[in-house]
């Protein structure tokens, strides 16, 4: 028996996977099979309660036709939307977008991809399925980073903030959470609200919210001048990483200069007032835990110590491809990295013909704003061209 073919497949659902499914079924004549449930990270691995740190007007899933964005959901659905949006409604709106743009999408999930000729993709069911081109869009869940010092204590102790969906289940209980960006924040927030007793820990000499000097962003147009709607990096900075085309052009160490900047660990303006009454401490970070009755002892590089019930780790992401199960040895070889990063031509193809990457491990190449939903903008339409470009 044949295996079934197709022109494209793209793993992974989420709004990188859906933007490209949607600019690529525009384009006429392309055979595109979309494997993965629609926003699963979002739904699974994000906490409830939780609101989205990007704008509003950048939270959009881009669409070539420009009518898929939260205004026309807001108004297909007749549901208001908050500013900025709330997970679950945004979860809602990708699944929506989904819809309207790419019904056909299969649910499955691919346990293998390999390349011999043709890109060979073996599904968890057992099928196998053969594409010309393959697009990873699968995000950033096998990235989530558990410092050393955490790894070999069990997870009812230790967890990243990734595998809760519930924060409710720590209701009277002590949480130290470790980290200083909006996860870390927002976590403490939401963990405080719901009964518990928080502590956050940031090895950082501050806490940095958004949008701290308002004066700056009440200027019209020099606002506009100094900031993209996006909002990704300090002023200036911004309006350069939302040009993915010109930030790429730079010398290697002023990107990475800039990428540090843009991504520094801060917390949204609206998240201060409910961290009130959070106790903060800055400038200090653990150099030993260990367990202790039924919780843990951690002791500080400032000499004092705390004891919890568990501790969150709200420690971001470190992309590395190899953690795409899906991606075995012998092909992960075969493609240039930097670091984890796979290393991107123009079209965000790796160095495996074919292959290509969106979302966080395009970040390497193409800056910061691959990191937000605002990327899908600009990704999706680069990547779409790219294919039809090669296919003529």
């Amino acid at each position: 028996m044949n295996k079934p073919e197709c022109d494209i497949a793209i793993i992974g659902a989420g709004p990188y996977g859906l933007a490209a499914a949607a600019h690529l079924h525009a384009a006429n004549g392309l055979d595109i099979h979309v494997f993965g449930q629609p926003m699963s990270f979002w739904e699974r691995q994000m906490p409830e309660g939780m609101i989205l740190r990007s704008p509003y007007v950048a939270s959009n899933i881009s669409d070539p036709a420009r009518d898929l964005t939260l205004d026309d959901y807001e108004s297909d659905t007749r549901r208001p939307l908050t500013r900025p949006v709330g997970l679950d409604r945004f979860v809602d709106y990708g699944r929506w977008f989904q819809q309207q743009a790419f019904p056909q999408l299969d649910s499955r999930q691919v346990a293998r991809v390999d390349k011999n000729g043709s890109f060979e993709l073996d599904l968890a069911d057992g099928e196998r399925v053969n594409a010309r081109k393959v697009v990873v869009a699968t995000g950033i869940m096998p990235f989530a980073w558990t410092p050393p010092l955490f790894r070999e204590l069990p997870g009812e102790l230790v967890s990243h903030s990734s595998e809760h969906r519930d924060l409710s289940q720590f209701a009277g209980r002590r949480v130290v959470v470790i980290g200083g960006g909006q996860s870390a924040l927002e976590s403490a927030a939401l963990l405080h609200e719901g009964g518990a007793d928080v502590e956050v820990i940031v090895r950082g000499k501050r806490i940095y919210f958004l949008r701290r000097v308002a004066r700056i962003h009440r200027l019209g147009p020099v606002t506009r001048l100094l900031f993209d709607p996006a909002e990704v990096g300090p002023a200036g900075v911004s309006r350069l990483v939302s040009a993915p085309n010109w930030y790429r052009r730079l010398p290697r160490r002023v990107q990475d200069r800039f990428s540090v900047r843009s991504l520094r660990p801060a917390g949204a303006a609206w998240l201060e007032p409910r961290l009130a009454q959070v106790p903060i401490s800055v400038g200090t970070r653990v150099v030993l835990a260990r367990p202790l009755g039924s919780g843990l002892e951690l002791s500080l590089d400032d000499g004092t110590s705390r004891h919890c019930d568990h501790v969150l780790l709200a420690t971001g992401y470190r992309v590395d491809i190899s953690g795409y199960s899906f991606l075995p040895r012998p092909l992960l070889q075969r493609i240039d990295r930097v670091g984890g990063y796979p290393r991107l031509t123009p079209g965000f193809e790796s160095s495996v013909e074919g292959l290509h990457f969106l979302g966080a491990p395009s970040a390497w190449s193409y800056g910061p704003l691959m990191r937000f939903v605002a990327g899908t903008e600009f990704a999706a339409p680069v990547l779409t061209r790219a294919i039809l470009k090669k296919r003529r």
